[in-house]
C-alpha cells in the first residue's frame, strides 16, 4: 500500500497500492444495511469522475509513472464480509 486516505483541496483516496507496473486506486463503501442496496452502488458516475481526477492529481504529485491505472470498489457489507470489485470502472 502506497497511501491510505490521501487527501487534498480535491478530495481524498482511500487506498492507493502498487505492484510492478500497475497502481490501483481502491474506494471502500460500507452501509450499515442493505435496505437502499449494496454499498458499491454509491459509487456513482460523479464519483467515478471525481476518484478519477483525485488519481491524475495524485500521479502529478507524487511524480510516478505506471503502466496500468486501475480502479477497484470495496464493497464492506453489514457483516463485515469484503467484496472487491477490481476494475470497477
Amino acid at each position: 500500500m502506497l497511501h491510505r486516505n490521501w487527501r487534498v483541496r480535491a478530495g481524498e483516496l482511500d487506498l492507493i497500492c502498487a505492484r510492478d507496473d500497475t497502481v490501483v486506486f481502491v474506494e471502500v463503501k460500507t452501509r450499515t444495511s442493505t435496505r437502499y442496496g449494496l454499498a458499491a452502488e454509491a459509487v456513482t458516475p460523479a464519483k467515478q469522475r471525481r476518484i478519477r481526477k483525485l488519481a491524475m492529481i495524485w500521479l502529478d504529485q507524487t511524480n510516478r509513472r505506471y503502466r496500468t491505472l486501475r480502479f477497484d470498489v470495496v464493497d464492506a457489507n453489514p457483516q463485515g464480509h469484503l467484496k472487491v470489485y477490481e476494475s470497477a470502472f
